[in-house]
């Protein structure tokens, strides 16, 4: 019987944590392009180790917003929007290719990842700007309009984080967003694995690495053929 199938992936690039260790555990990296984190070295040495290690790499777009983060919503104009996100993409794409890891999916940072799920104007604008590349997220306005084009879309879940009895996840200010223990985040990614083709490990939440091994090893145990979710 063929084993099910699962995805390992983080957000990298972010020069809040141990990115060498994470490419060591995860099967696909999100890279944050600029505008809400890192650099262009940082690309680059995340894209150089990623490559030496096999891991896909995928374009971690958001707004242009270095101060919070991404994590604060922005009323920007579809125009705007769908420009840095074409920036962003055609930066880390750039950077990616030379150093033999091509770009292969895009997703959403922090507070547009969430935006685009209801927004179907900024939804359209991050589709229009990352050319024909998969998309990663959770069920809305992007994963809709993607399909619709018909491009590849993945679902993914969060392991470290709680979510609301509607399927979202709980703002970060209200108690319970994130989970911080290793066994919870293990026993969340067990029952996640079931029902999404990836699941996240935020890279700077606190003991990440911790959290991404503990997980990796459960899966591994429980069956799971840990893979790249892009084909």
């Amino acid at each position: 019987m063929e084993r099910p199938r699962i995805d390992l992936n983080a957000d990298l690039g972010e020069e809040v944590t141990d990115d060498d260790a994470l490419l060591a555990v995860v099967t696909s990296a999100n890279v944050a392009c600029g505008y809400h984190a890192g650099s262009r070295d940082v690309m680059r040495s995340v894209c150089a180790e990623a490559a030496r290690l096999g891991v896909v790499v995928g374009a971690q777009v958001s707004y242009d917003d270095r101060d919070n983060f991404g994590r604060v919503e922005l009323d920007v104009s579809y125009a705007e929007l769908r420009e840095h996100v074409a920036d962003q993409v055609g930066v880390l794409s750039e950077i990616a290719a030379a150093e033999g890891a091509p770009v292969r999916y895009v997703k959403p940072h922090g507070a547009l990842y969430h935006r685009v799920l209801d927004d179907e104007e900024q939804a359209r604008a991050v589709l229009d700007g990352s050319g024909d590349l998969p998309v990663l997220g959770m069920p809305g306005h992007l994963h809709r309009l993607a399909a619709d084009a018909g491009r590849s879309v993945f679902s993914e879940g969060f392991p470290d984080r709680g979510y609301s009895e509607d399927g979202r996840l709980l703002p970060r200010s209200e108690p319970g967003a994130l989970v911080e223990t290793v066994d919870a985040v293990v026993a969340q990614a067990l029952q996640l694995a079931h029902r999404v083709d990836s699941v996240c490990l935020h890279g700077d939440s606190p003991g990440a690495v911790d959290h991404a091994v503990a997980v990796r090893r459960a899966l591994e145990t429980a069956g799971f053929d840990l893979r790249p979710f892009v084909p």
